[in-house]
């Protein structure tokens, strides 16, 4: 689970999903801080006024207010802190650096597909390369809010599916969460090099072969491999899972939030709550991930 989240909120459904999210993943002990971005003080266009900047203030921490209330018994006692800052994503971002924070929620924009995680673009621009794990609420998840009974992950042996696996078996462990994994087999690029070799459909049959013989070693985990594009396979196995966990492409910074294309395409078409983890991200773990192991373990010995 996780220790320091920060919610994103604006008041209307989007944010309340988030909120419903990360109920759902923090630590019983865990910080949580619910962050309303507003402009007050940098607006660009044309100059405010000491006072117009207090009033932006005072109103952002009177929506925070109203949504911490709203959320009632589910919300944990969390933090209120208005933020101004040029777009709500940038102010996010940079709250996630100050605060070092382990996971940020964000919710889904109102143009998405209901039940689908999809973040607007500004948001999505800013928040790529943040310092901590990201967790999108797709739309509608405050309505009918869904335990975490299974939890999905993309795996393919590389270590950002290792982090990501890591990250699942923690979350199950505090949840009772079951774990399924996903490995999906694409064409390589071998195969159109014009040499003699198997046919393709042979090359595929082995390559899906291994993938499940790399699913089967897998501890506690129901796993299987399929062909086809990783984005699409992933975003239709989000609606087999509570959540879906994925890592950052392996060329990015440690320890920051890196989309590549096929976390951007999950982004956009996730049909559960997505988690998506920078590099080295399970390596630092918690205090509260370890309680909740201890626990589970004892209880079952």
């Amino acid at each position: 689970m996780f220790e320091n989240v920060l919610v994103g909120v604006d008041g209307r459904a989007g944010g309340r999903d988030a909120i419903a999210l990360a109920s759902h993943l923090i630590d019983r002990d865990g910080k949580l801080t619910l962050v309303h971005v507003h402009s007050g003080g940098v607006r660009l266009t044309h100059p405010i006024t000491a006072g117009l900047a207090q009033e932006e203030r005072e109103a952002a921490g009177a929506l925070l207010e109203r949504e911490r209330e709203r959320a009632g018994a589910e919300l944990p006692a969390a933090e209120l802190l208005p933020v101004a800052a040029p777009s709500p994503g940038r102010g996010l971002h940079e709250q996630a650096e100050q605060l070092r924070a382990d996971l940020l929620v964000v919710g889904s924009t109102s143009q998405g597909a209901f039940g689908r995680a999809r973040l607007a673009d500004h948001t999505r621009a800013a928040l790529n390369g943040a310092p901590c794990a990201v967790a999108i609420a797709p739309l509608g998840y405050a309505e009918h809010p869904t335990p975490i009974a299974k939890i999905g992950v993309a795996y393919n042996g590389t270590p950002e599916s290792e982090a990501a696996l890591e990250m699942a078996r923690s979350l199950a462990a505090a949840t009772r969460a079951s774990i399924d994994a996903l490995e999906v087999v694409t064409i390589p690029t071998a195969s159109y090099g014009g040499l003699a070799g198997p046919a393709l459909g042979d090359t595929i049959n082995v390559m899906i072969d291994e993938a499940n013989g790399r699913m089967k070693a897998l501890q506690g985990v129901e796993g299987r491999a399929v062909y086809g594009l990783a984005g699409e396979e992933l975003a239709a196995f989000g609606g087999e899972v509570d959540l879906l966990i994925v890592g950052s492409r392996g060329y990015g910074p440690v320890k920051r939030l890196v989309l590549g294309s096929t976390s951007d395409f999950l982004e956009r078409h996730a049909r559960c709550a997505l988690l998506v983890l920078p590099r080295g991200v399970a390596e630092r773990g918690s205090a509260g991930e370890r309680r909740d192991a201890e626990a589970i373990a004892h209880a079952r010995s």
